[in-house]
C-alpha cells in the first residue's frame, strides 16, 4: 500500500484483485479539496504499477454522497483569479486523467450525491452503478463557473448533446431514475444490494482475461476520437497481442476442459 498518504481524506484499499479509492470527507459530503485530488493521482499510480490489482473500484465514505463536488471553502484561495483556477483545474484535471487513461477497468459505486466534481469523476469511470435515492448534477451555471472543453465533451459522448445541455442549462439535481434513463449510470440498484451488486462485477471482471479487457478499453478510445485521429494501427496491435497471449491457450484449453479458465495477462 502507500507508504505516506497525501492526505487522511483519501483511503487506498487493496482487497485481491480490487483496488479501492474512497473518497473520506464525510463531515462534506466528500467535498474534494486539492490534496485529495493530488491523493487520487497518487493512489492510481499505486494501483497502475500493482499487476494484482485488475478492477478500481471508487466510492465515498458516510453513506450520504459520492462526492458532492469540490470544496467550495477552497476557491477563495486557492481559485481567486484566472491564474489560480488554471493551476486548480490542472490538479484536479490530472487526477481525473489518471482515472480515465488507465488501462485497468474502473467503477464507481456511487451513494447519495454525485454532483459537480464528483460527475465528472464518476464519468471519468468506466461503468457507473448507483443506489437508488442518488442525486446527480452540475451546478456550474448557479455558480459562474466555466467548464472547460473535455469535461462537456465527455458528458456529450456519454449522454448525448441534447442531456448534456439540459444538465449545465438547468444547473438542477436529477435522480437516479432520471440519471439511468439518460445513460448517465449504467446500473441502478437497491441501497442495500449496492456493495454486493459491485462486488459480483469485480469479480465477473478480475476473473476476465486482462488483455481482451485492456485491448477493449483502448479500441473504445480509439472509437470516440474524431476519424482522422484514430489509431488503428494500435486497434490492430492489442487484438494481435490478445490472439498471441498465454490467455488465449488457456481460453481455449479451459473451455474444451470444462473448466474456468485460470488467466494470468500474459
Amino acid at each position: 500500500m502507500l507508504d505516506q498518504p497525501i492526505t487522511s481524506k483519501m483511503i487506498a484499499e487493496k482487497d485481491g484483485a480490487v483496488g479501492r479509492i474512497i473518497f473520506n470527507n464525510p463531515a462534506r459530503h466528500n467535498a474534494v479539496s486539492l490534496d485529495m485530488w493530488q491523493g487520487v493521482a497518487q493512489i492510481m499510480e499505486d494501483f497502475e504499477n500493482d499487476d494484482a490489482i485488475r478492477v478500481i473500484v471508487l466510492s465515498g465514505a458516510g453513506g450520504k454522497a459520492f462526492v458532492s463536488g469540490a470544496d467550495i471553502s477552497e476557491f477563495k484561495e486557492k481559485r481567486a483569479n484566472e491564474e489560480a483556477a488554471a493551476a486548480y483545474s490542472k490538479i484536479s484535471e490530472t487526477a481525473r486523467t489518471r482515472l480515465q487513461e488507465t488501462l485497468k477497468p474502473t467503477i464507481a459505486m456511487i451513494t447519495g450525491y454525485c454532483i459537480g466534481g464528483g460527475l465528472a469523476t464518476a464519468i471519468s469511470c468506466d461503468i457507473r452503478i448507483a443506489a437508488e435515492g442518488s442525486r446527480f448534477g452540475v451546478p456550474a451555471a448557479k455558480l459562474g463557473l466555466g467548464y472547460a472543453y473535455e469535461g462537456i465533451k465527455k458528458l456529450i459522448d456519454l449522454v448525448g448533446p441534447a442531456y448534456a445541455r439540459e444538465i449545465f442549462y438547468t444547473a438542477r439535481q436529477f435522480s437516479a431514475e432520471e440519471a439511468l434513463a439518460m445513460g448517465l449510470i449504467n446500473r441502478l440498484v437497491p441501497p442495500g444490494e449496492l456493495e454486493s451488486y459491485v462486488k459480483n462485477y469485480c469479480d465477473m471482471i478480475a476473473g476476465n482475461a486482462p488483455l481482451t479487457i485492456r485491448a477493449a478499453k483502448q479500441i473504445s478510445r480509439e472509437a470516440l476520437k474524431d476519424e482522422s485521429a484514430r489509431d488503428m494501427a494500435l486497434c490492430k496491435r492489442v487484438v494481435d497481442e490478445c490472439f498471441a497471449s498465454a490467455d488465449y491457450t488457456e481460453g481455449r484449453t479451459a473451455f474444451m476442459e470444462k473448466r474456468r479458465p485460470v488467466f494470468t495477462g500474459r
